[in-house]
């Protein structure tokens, strides 16, 4: 159960086959889900301590991710959004963009079906499905997993789309090197008010399908200023997925990047 809305997670699958369960980390990569936790009284101090326990055992697989992703230099992005801001055809494009120059996987997140892997996949990346069930975000616990039948390659890039919500996978870190966040102008201008927690996680906002603004009565100034209210630090790209805008200075954010996860890798010690 996910304490920040109170869903269920139901039958995880990583790639088709069950979520493995464990009562603690046991080395770099390996993992236990959050859902073994069960509210027994639904008071608040219990409901309290549920999350307090829930985060902070997520926090120590994110922390084991990490460290794996740091130890062989890969710079993993954590996609975050709403349901139809635009995540996967951006990574498809991203995809098709980088070309084989730039070694990468993809995990995919979502309740149900493959589709978006299968996307993926015919785009020419190494991809695998998390299907939540009835979950609402992605752990860390998964992401281990998933990286563990993904076998990355060293020095390479790692995506990760998370399950369309802009509430619960601000709360769950999963090694990432940075969330960034997707908001559509097909959306209102102030998502970064209505959900502020996402947004202050995030290191990047991607204001997708710029090239629909001609048709829309959608103020992109006033939905980064919105944005910066929330967080000042925030970098922020205009994009269209679709029609080609802002995608250079995407890809050279992902290259820069890339290329300082390889500088900070630690070296190789020889005994």
């Amino acid at each position: 159960m996910c304490t920040t809305c109170g869903c269920g997670m139901g039958a995880t699958l990583i790639g088709g086959r069950a979520l493995q369960r464990q009562h603690k980390p046991d080395g770099p990569m390996r993992f236990r889900s959050h859902d073994a936790a069960h509210v027994e009284e639904a008071t608040p101090s219990r409901i309290i301590k549920l999350e307090q326990d829930l985060l902070a055992k997520n926090n120590s697989y994110a922390d084991a991710n990490r460290c794996y992703l740091l130890a062989h230099g890969i710079f993993a992005l954590n996609l975050v959004s709403s349901p139809g801001s635009g995540k996967t055809t951006l990574l498809v494009k991203t995809i098709t963009a980088l070309n084989g120059t730039q070694p990468l996987a993809v995990i995919e997140g979502d309740q149900q079906t493959d589709n978006d892997a299968a996307r993926i996949r015919a785009a020419g990346a190494p991809a695998i499905q998390i299907n939540t069930g009835k979950g609402c975000h992605l752990d860390a616990q998964m992401v281990g997993q998933a990286m563990q039948q993904l076998g990355l390659q060293d020095d390479s890039l790692l995506l990760i789309e998370n399950v369309g919500n802009l509430v619960c996978p601000a709360s769950f870190d999963l090694g990432e090197a940075h969330k960034v966040v997707i908001l559509s102008v097909t959306e209102g201008e102030d998502k970064p008010l209505k959900y502020p927690d996402m947004f202050r996680a995030a290191d990047l906002m991607l204001l997708n399908k710029c090239d629909l603004l001609p048709h829309l009565d959608f103020d992109a100034d006033l939905a980064i200023e919105y944005a910066h209210r929330i967080n000042p630090k925030l970098q922020v790209i205009r994009i269209s997925a679709t029609g080609g805008t802002g995608m250079a200075e995407w890809l050279e954010w992902i290259k820069d990047g890339c290329r300082n996860a390889v500088a900070a890798k630690p070296e190789a010690s020889f005994g």
